[in-house]
């Protein structure tokens, strides 16, 4: 369920309602999701002519992970990166396509930030949806002023704000600041983010699952049983489910929002810890779906309670609807192979 307007309010006006109903607000915050909205609709523009810009393919080079980098990924990278440099609110950003820290020109901002600026972008010539990623966290006050990794290492529980934007038959951003979810629209005749939905709450249950099937062979016994589990036919619990996987996160995590349901991406033989990054991945779309009402776990704990220890550090995942998750990880505990 959630909460739709009729009113037409833009991104830009219901920030500052929100910051207005805390009288010691600086708004420092808002100013920082607005520039985040700013880099949003830039980005929307080029994707949406990236076959006429020669934005399409790969730029040649591979980022810290070895993966090819597109051209739209360094495009939307630094358009992110330059939007939040300009207001001298952030100090640092950590990005899915540079290898440490980013030092801002604001070295005393109170803001770090962590970007996957274009998540799916295999999908990008294929014309299929893709999307970007933030997360924010407040510098840790300490005497020293110079900014160093261990100043980004925070569990997800800390974060003050997280959101996506998914670049789809629409463009749109959805954010929260710990008090619910909210999505906008972007109206291209206005420019501008036009709150579609308020109060966002993904259903306790779905009856779609959202996993890679390929890498069957590889994963551990209580995931492949619940998979069966979700195939099997069982009117009362409308099994069997649909499978459903688009292999942009953003995507497959703003269906599972709507919808209901589960996605999942696990540890592998091939990735025993999970593929999917924590810092600008896990955190901020569990930040989400939990102020959604969903569950977000990486089969053993809360995604939102790990301590890292690198910021490009990688976690499995199972989130979603309440009672789809709790499902899957009850599988995972009952069926281990010894």
């Amino acid at each position: 369920m959630s909460t739709k307007t009729n009113k037409l309010i833009t991104l830009d006006e219901y920030i500052i309602q929100a910051q207005n109903r805390f009288p010691g607000a600086t708004g420092e915050l808002s100013q920082l999701l607005r520039d985040i909205g700013l880099a949003a609709k830039i980005i929307s523009r080029e994707v949406n002519k990236a076959g006429i810009t020669n934005l399409l393919g790969v730029d040649g080079s591979t980022n810290v992970h070895g993966e090819s980098v597109k051209k739209l990924d360094l495009f939307a990278d630094q358009q992110m990166i330059s939007a939040l440099d300009r207001s001298l609110i952030t100090c640092m950003v950590i990005s899915e396509e540079n290898d440490g820290i980013v030092r801002l020109n604001s070295q005393g901002g109170k803001y770090i930030v962590y970007l996957d600026p274009l998540d799916g972008s295999s999908n990008i010539d294929v014309n299929v949806s893709i999307g970007s990623i933030f997360s924010i966290y407040m510098r840790e006050a300490r005497f020293d002023p110079n900014l160093v990794e261990a100043d980004a290492l925070q569990p997800g529980i800390r974060q003050v704000a997280a959101g996506y934007v998914l670049y789809g038959s629409s463009t749109i951003l959805c954010y929260t600041t710990g008090m619910g979810v909210s999505a906008f629209t972007l109206d291209p005749s206005l420019g501008e983010f036009i709150l579609s939905e308020d109060n966002f709450e993904i259903p306790d249950h779905g009856t779609i699952y959202s996993i890679n099937e390929g890498s069957y062979n590889s994963w551990e016994l209580g995931l492949k049983k619940y998979i069966k589990y979700c195939q099997e036919v069982d009117e009362e619990t409308g099994r069997p489910y649909s499978a459903r996987y688009i292999g942009s996160m953003v995507a497959d995590i703003h269906r599972t929002l709507v919808k209901g349901g589960i996605f999942i991406y696990p540890s592998s033989n091939r990735y025993p810890n999970g593929k999917l990054r924590l810092m600008y991945e896990c955190n901020p779309l569990s930040f989400i779906i939990e102020q959604a009402g969903g569950i977000a776990m990486d089969g053993l704990g809360r995604i939102m309670e790990i301590q890292p220890n690198a910021i490009h550090e990688r976690t499995p995942i199972y989130i979603g609807s309440k009672k789809n998750v709790e499902k899957a990880v009850e599988f995972l505990a009952n069926h281990t192979e010894g």
